[in-house]
C-alpha cells in the first residue's frame, strides 16, 4: 500500500457516511419475533399437544411421534408465514465453528405439483456427512454416515439474508455408531449429570422438591473492529485472523481513555444494528461498552440455561461478523488480533438454578448461615482444585496461548477468588466459629445524597481466572473466538462429581448417626483442609503469585502443547466416563482434534510469516534502500547521516537469515512422518513460533524505520484508530 492508496483509503473513510438502517422499533415490537418460541407454540398448538411439550421441557419426558407430528406442522406453517422457502439443522461440530445443511419445504406430488412439506422425521433427523467434519479418527472416510437430532430444549428461529430467510433448528451432531461428533451432546449430559447430583444433595438437606436443576450463563464477548479497507490489505487478517507483522503504534492503551469511553458514532449504529437482530432471535443482549485497548468492544447478554447461551453465543458471534460487513468493518474475534495491546477473551459466568429453589450459589446477607451455599460453593472449591489442568486443556488453543497469563488475562494457573468474606467464612469453618464469621457490609460513599450500597461478598479480581463474583462464578479464562460449550462441560462436570463426593460423605456420616448440620460441617472441614489450596484472592499476574503456587501444587501449564494432554490423563478419562458425560472414546477423538487444530492453526501461520515476509516485505524495503543509497550519493556533497541507511542494510540481511530459518525448519517438520502428535505439538509450539516470532521482530524494527509510502502493510496506527 503506497502513500497515495493509504491517502486514497484515508479519504475514503473519512467520507464514509454511516450505513442506513432501518428506523428503530420498540423492543416490545422486535423481541423474538423470529423464534418459535413456546409463546408461538401455546397460540398453534392444541392444548394437550402443548402440555406434552411442556412435560418434556421440564421433565425430559420423550416426545411421542404424534406430538413430533403436530409441532412440525406448526412450526413449518408459522416460517412459510414469515416467509421461509427452507429449513437447516444447525449443529456445532468439533472446529468449534457452526455448520448448517440446508433443504427446502418443497416436494411434488402424484400430479407433478408444488407441495410444502415438513414432516416430524425432517424436523427430528438430518444426516450430514460425518467423516468430513473433523471426528478424531471415530469415522473413516468411507464411514460416512451421521445424525442430527432436534434439540427440543433449545427454540427455532429464522436467519434472514437478502435473498430470503431460512427457519434453523438447533440440533446434536452423532455419527451412525452414537458418539458424540458435536459440542451440544456432551453439554446436554452435563446438564444432566448436575441435575442428578445436585437434587442428591438437596434432598438431603431436606428439599422433597427440587425440580429441575440448570447450570446458567452468561457470556461476554470482547471484538475488535477493523475498517474493511484496511483489513483487505492484511493477508494475515484475512487467513489467520490475527497481524503477524506490525509495530505498536506510538500510543496505544496507555492513557486507559478508551476503557468505557465515548462510542464512535460509526460503531455505535453497528453496535445497535447488531442488537436489533439478536433481539428479533431472542438473545438478551444487555451491555455494550469500549473495551481497554483502542478499536476494541464487548457486548454481553443476560443469562440463560446453559444450553441456551451457547447456542446464543454462537449465533452472536455469526451477527456480530455479517452485520460488521454490512458496516464495511471487519469483526475480528482472535484472542490476540494486535500484538503489544489487550487481547479477547469470553468471560462466561456460571451458576447453578432450580426453578423452586432459585439461584443455589446465592450466599444471601449471611452467607455463613446458609449451609446450601457452602456446600455448593464447596463443590465448586474441590472440583477447580482437583481438575484445574482440566479447566486449562479446556481452553487451550493457539490463539489463547498469546493471552493466558500475558498480564491482561488470567494466568495459566488455575485458581479461585473468593473474598475476604467468604474466605474468612471457610477459614473459619476449620476452627469451629462459623457463625462469629465476617458478616455483609455496605460501603458508605461519603456524599449525603448518594445511598449506601450493599458491598457483595465478593471483589472483581480480573488476575483470577475463577472467581466468585456476588452470586455466580465468573471463568475468564476462555478465549474470545471459542465456543463455551467445552468449558461448560468441563464445570458442570467437575461440579457434579463433587457433589457427587459431598453426598456420599453426608449420606454415610447421617447414617452413623451425626446431625445434619454437623455432617454438612465436617465435609465443609474436609473441603477446606484438602483443597483451600486454590483458593487465592491476591494478584494472578505477579511472579510471586507463580512461585507460591508451585508450593501449592497447582499445575502451571504455559501453553497449549503442554494443556492438551491432561486430556489423556487417566483421572480426566475416569471423571467423564464416571459423571456420563465424556466417553473414553469421544473423549480421544476431541483431545486429537484439538491437537491438529493447533498444528494446522501455526503451520497456516508459519506459511503466511514466508510469504508476506518474501512476497510484500523484503522487495518493499529492498525498493526503499535502492531508493535512499541514490538520494544520498546525489546530496553526498552535503555529508547526510548514513545510519538509516545502514540500519536497514543491516536489518534486510537478518530478515533474510530469519527467513531462511524458518523455511529451514519449516521443512523439517514436513519433512518428517514419523513423529507423534505430541512431538509436532511441541516443534510447532517450541521452534516454528520461535522462529515466526524471529521473523517479526525484525520486519517490526524496519517498519519504524521505512518510509509509509514503501512499507506494504497497514500499521497499528490506521486499523486502531481510524474509524
Amino acid at each position: 500500500m503506497n502513500i497515495i492508496k493509504r491517502r486514497d483509503v484515508l479519504k475514503q473513510i473519512a467520507e464514509r457516511m454511516p450505513v442506513e438502517v432501518s428506523p428503530g422499533k420498540s423492543l416490545y415490537e422486535i423481541w423474538a419475533v423470529d423464534v418459535f418460541d413456546l409463546a408461538k407454540m401455546k397460540n398453534v398448538l392444541p392444548k394437550h399437544i402443548f402440555k406434552y411439550l411442556e412435560n418434556t421441557l421440564e421433565a425430559g419426558v420423550p416426545l411421542e411421534k404424534g406430538v413430533a407430528d403436530e409441532i412440525a406442522t406448526a412450526m413449518r406453517n408459522w416460517a412459510i408465514s414469515q416467509g421461509a422457502k427452507y429449513y437447516s439443522h444447525v449443529f456445532h461440530p468439533l472446529t468449534g465453528a457452526t455448520a448448517e445443511k440446508h433443504d427446502g419445504f418443497i416436494s411434488i406430488n402424484r400430479e407433478g405439483e408444488i407441495i410444502t412439506e415438513f414432516s416430524s422425521k425432517q424436523l427430528i433427523q438430518g444426516e450430514p456427512d460425518a467423516s468430513s467434519f473433523p471426528n478424531g479418527g471415530i469415522r473413516s472416510t468411507f464411514e460416512a454416515r451421521g445424525y442430527t437430532a432436534w434439540d427440543v430444549t433449545s427454540p427455532a428461529y429464522l436467519m434472514e439474508t437478502a435473498n430470503g430467510k431460512t427457519l434453523c433448528i438447533p440440533t446434536a451432531f452423532i455419527s451412525w455408531t452414537g458418539e458424540a461428533l458435536d459440542k451440544k451432546t456432551p453439554l446436554l449430559r452435563s446438564n444432566v449429570a448436575i441435575n442428578r447430583s445436585a437434587s442428591r444433595v438437596l434432598k438431603l438437606l431436606g428439599h422433597s422438591e427440587t425440580a429441575n436443576i440448570n447450570t446458567s450463563a452468561g457470556p461476554e464477548q470482547e471484538y475488535f473492529l477493523v475498517d474493511s479497507a484496511f483489513a483487505a490489505a492484511r493477508p494475515d487478517l484475512l487467513l489467520a485472523g490475527r497481524t503477524l507483522f506490525g509495530r505498536p503504534s506510538a500510543k496505544g492503551q496507555e492513557f486507559a481513555d478508551h476503557y468505557f469511553g465515548a462510542i464512535p458514532e460509526r460503531v455505535q449504529i453497528f453496535m445497535h444494528d447488531v442488537e436489533e437482530k439478536l433481539y428479533s432471535l431472542g438473545i438478551p443482549a444487555k451491555t455494550h461498552h469500549n473495551e481497554v485497548a483502542p478499536g476494541q468492544f464487548e457486548i454481553a447478554p443476560l443469562y440463560e440455561n446453559s444450553n441456551t447461551a451457547s447456542d446464543h453465543q454462537q449465533l452472536i458471534m455469526t451477527v456480530l461478523k455479517s452485520v460488521a460487513k454490512k458496516h464495511r468493518f471487519m469483526c475480528l474475534l482472535h484472542e490476540k488480533p494486535f500484538k503489544g495491546v489487550n487481547g479477547s477473551g469470553k468471560h462466561v459466568n456460571w451458576s447453578i438454578r432450580s426453578s423452586i429453589l432459585g439461584n443455589l450459589l446465592d450466599p444471601g446477607g449471611t452467607p455463613q448461615a446458609n449451609m446450601q451455599f457452602l456446600l455448593f460453593c464447596g463443590a465448586v472449591i474441590r472440583g477447580v482444585h482437583k481438575y484445574g489442568a482440566l479447566l486449562r486443556a479446556e481452553v487451550a488453543s493457539a490463539g489463547n496461548d498469546h493471552r493466558l497469563g500475558a498480564n491482561e488475562a488470567p494466568p495459566a494457573v488455575m485458581s479461585i477468588f473468593l473474598g475476604a468474606q467468604l474466605t474468612d467464612v471457610f477459614e473459619r469453618i476449620k476452627t469451629g466459629a462459623l457463625k462469629d464469621s465476617e458478616k455483609q457490609s455496605v460501603i458508605n460513599i461519603g456524599v449525603d445524597t448518594l445511598p449506601p450500597l450493599p458491598k457483595d461478598p465478593g471483589d472483581r479480581n480480573r488476575t483470577s481466572p475463577f472467581a466468585f463474583t456476588g452470586n455466580r462464578f465468573e471463568f475468564r479464562a476462555v478465549g474470545a473466538s471459542q465456543s463455551i460449550s467445552d468449558s461448560l462441560v468441563a464445570i458442570n462436570t467437575i461440579v457434579a462429581d463433587s457433589l457427587d463426593w459431598i453426598a456420599d460423605k453426608l449420606e454415610a456420616y447421617i447414617s452413623s448417626g451425626k446431625k445434619l448440620e454437623d455432617a454438612c460441617t465436617d465435609v465443609l472441614k474436609e473441603i477446606v483442609d484438602k483443597h483451600g489450596a486454590v483458593i487465592f484472592n491476591g494478584n494472578g499476574y505477579s511472579e510471586e503469585w507463580l512461585e507460591e503456587a508451585e508450593r501449592r501444587g497447582l499445575r502451571n501449564l504455559k501453553s497449549c502443547a503442554e494443556a492438551l494432554p491432561v486430556l489423556k490423563e487417566k483421572e480426566i478419562i475416569s471423571l467423564f466416563e464416571r459423571q456420563k458425560t465424556i466417553t473414553p472414546v469421544e473423549l480421544a477423538a476431541r483431545y486429537e482434534i484439538s491437537a491438529e487444530l493447533y498444528i494446522k492453526t501455526i503451520d497456516v501461520e508459519a506459511r503466511l510469516v514466508l510469504e508476506i515476509a518474501k512476497t510484500q516485505i523484503l522487495p518493499s524495503v529492498i525498493a526503499y534502500l535502492a531508493e535512499q543509497v541514490k538520494y544520498f550519493e546525489a546530496l553526498d556533497k552535503f555529508s547526510l547521516d548514513r545510519s538509516n541507511i545502514n540500519f536497514v542494510s543491516e536489518k534486510i540481511k537478518e530478515l533474510q537469515s530469519e527467513v531462511a530459518k524458518l523455511e529451514n525448519d519449516f521443512g523439517k517438520v514436513h519433512g518428517s512422518s514419523t513423529d507423534s502428535i505430541e512431538e509436532h505439538l511441541k516443534f510447532y509450539s517450541q521452534t516454528i513460533l520461535a522462529d515466526m516470532n524471529a521473523v517479526r521482530a525484525v520486519a517490526d524494527a524496519l517498519e519504524g524505520e521505512v518510509a509509509k509510502e514503501y512499507w506494504p502493510l497497514p500499521s497499528y496506527m490506521d486499523m486502531l484508530f481510524v474509524r
